[in-house]
């Protein structure tokens, strides 16, 4: 994507004070760009600053539903990279208000001033999924190849890390309940992929190693179903708790009532994303398309995800000594 020096390069991050933003800032930090992190509160975006040398990482003020906004972030960037998503919908935050129409926005500003993109859907994304946020993401990806054609799209599987919305949930929800969800059985698989990997996947892309107008799938090591994640959280915090099967229907009606939680612990979307495997194609992994592929070894749960669950134990960080 670039071949000038990182000093001389700017990148602008869509989405960059989030989970996965941390993270890709701090991996093009470390590489000496200049950041510019497009945000839609700035004052919030204080925690970056640490991550890069004074005068390294600014915050500005943008909102993808904001054509004119999205254009002025871009300007004078030589990199744009996109990481702008939502898991529900409130006000005017819609799937197809960001997802789209927003990744479209930052695809035709970075056209316009003369930048490479990288774009970050899912993998999932699927015109034809009854899900939502599936179908948008899907949409999002020709929209932004259409107006960029040399894109770099990167489809993570779920993201974990210190701060993920995942195992932090599951575990969160072990301490206080005496079961857990297994939705549709738990036969649902996944491949989770350690952040830090994926943020190492982007800077690879800003740094013009990976091939433009690409799909790449990202995930971790290995491949497990939602019961055996329930599972490894339970092990990892040391509690026993029923896992407990629940039809999709059944899931899909509690989840009517649970949407309107100001963070909902599931909506009837995420009830339909689940109704498909969440893992790399054996496309992506013929051609390379991977973490693997490009030359990333991705991180293993287990080497990661016990040092931050461990909160969620009786004993905190500390193992119980055997009595007698």
């Amino acid at each position: 994507m670039t071949a000038r020096s990182p000093y001389d390069t700017l990148v602008t991050i869509y989405g960059g004070s989030g989970f996965l933003g941390r993270h890709v800032v701090r991996a093009l930090a470390k590489r000496h760009y200049r950041i510019r992190v497009a945000v839609r509160r700035p004052e919030l975006a204080g925690h970056l600053q640490p991550l890069g040398r004074v005068g390294q990482i600014h915050a500005v003020q943008t909102n993808l539903r904001n054509a004119a906004s999205v254009e002025a972030a871009a300007r004078d960037a030589h990199v744009v990279v996109n990481l702008v998503g939502i898991l529900f919908e409130r006000g005017r935050q819609r799937f197809d208000a960001v997802h789209a129409y927003g990744a479209e926005q930052v695809a035709l500003a970075a056209h316009a001033h003369g930048a490479s993109l990288v774009h970050v859907s899912a993998i999932g994304a699927d015109e034809n999924s009854r899900s939502e946020y599936a179908q948008t993401k899907a949409k999002a990806e020709k929209l932004v190849l259409a107006a960029q054609p040399q894109a770099v799209i990167m489809r993570p599987s779920i993201l974990f890390g210190p701060e993920d919305d995942f195992f932090n949930r599951f575990a969160g929800m072990a301490r206080m309940s005496p079961f857990l969800p297994l939705i549709g059985g738990g036969a649902t698989r996944f491949q989770p992929v350690f952040v830090g990997d994926v943020a190492a996947a982007i800077a690879d892309a800003v740094d013009g190693k990976l091939r433009g107008g690409t799909t790449y799938e990202l995930g971790g090591p290995e491949v497990k179903t939602f019961k055996e994640l329930m599972q490894f959280v339970l092990a990892t915090i040391e509690r026993k708790r029923i896992l407990l099967p629940i039809p999709f229907f059944a899931a899909k009606l509690q989840a009517k009532f649970l949407q309107f939680m100001p963070k909902p612990l599931l909506t009837p979307d995420q009830v339909e994303l689940l109704r498909s495997d969440n893992v790399v194609s054996d496309a992506a992994k013929a051609e390379g398309r991977t973490l693997q592929g490009i030359g990333i070894t991705p991180d293993s749960m287990e080497a990661i995800v016990p040092s931050y669950l461990w909160r969620f134990r009786k004993t905190g960080q500390f193992r119980a000594q055997p009595t007698g």
